[in-house]
């Protein structure tokens, strides 16, 4: 039975449909970053060239930011280009090992908890706004904003799954 879970574990012990996953969301946000500054070269050549600005197209600036930002978050966390305390890293007072330990007691004493609450607070919000199919309040926005908000809880889960890869990766790193 234990050969049979090798083939869905990677060689560092990661599990290799997660890492898949963050991968994709990595991709996806970096399209979603090309549309973002493409929508936001025609938003303003509109607006000062032909003088005719869209409130749906500043609202598509938006979703298309929050979107890069939570789907590549996970991506960011897989490859350890996350923002951390340089104190910790760039201290020779600190070994690798010591590293490793404040990685794992952060994973575990915040990062895990923060990305179930969020996923526990988000999903809620997310489905509320699918159910009342909500729109923009404003006239001309866009509708569908169940969309933009149901990215959120999705993207906590991308963060929560790839924090757990870390973790594993880490802790086969401790032996």
């Amino acid at each position: 039975m234990i050969g049979y879970f090798k083939h869905f574990v990677t060689s560092r012990g990661e599990i290799k449909f997660i890492k898949l996953l963050v991968d994709w969301s990595g991709y996806l946000g970096a399209v979603c970053m090309v549309s973002l500054v493409m929508v936001t070269i025609f938003d303003v050549v509109m607006r000062y060239v032909f003088k005719d600005g869209s409130i749906g197209l500043q609202e598509l600036e938006w979703h298309l930011f929050s979107a890069v930002f939570l789907l590549a978050a996970a991506h960011t966390l897989k490859c350890d280009q996350h923002v951390r305390l340089d104190l910790v890293y760039q201290s020779s007072r600190f070994t690798e090992q010591r590293r490793n330990q404040i990685n794992i007691f952060g994973t575990l004493c915040f990062l895990i908890p923060f990305c179930i609450v969020i996923i526990i607070y988000s999903a809620p919000f997310a489905l509320e706004s699918f159910i009342h199919l909500e729109t923009s309040p404003d006239p001309g926005g866009l509708s569908n904003r169940w969309i933009v908000k149901s990215i959120i809880p999705c993207a906590f889960v991308l963060i929560l799954l790839q924090s757990v890869n870390d973790l594993i990766r880490r802790l086969k790193d401790k032996d």
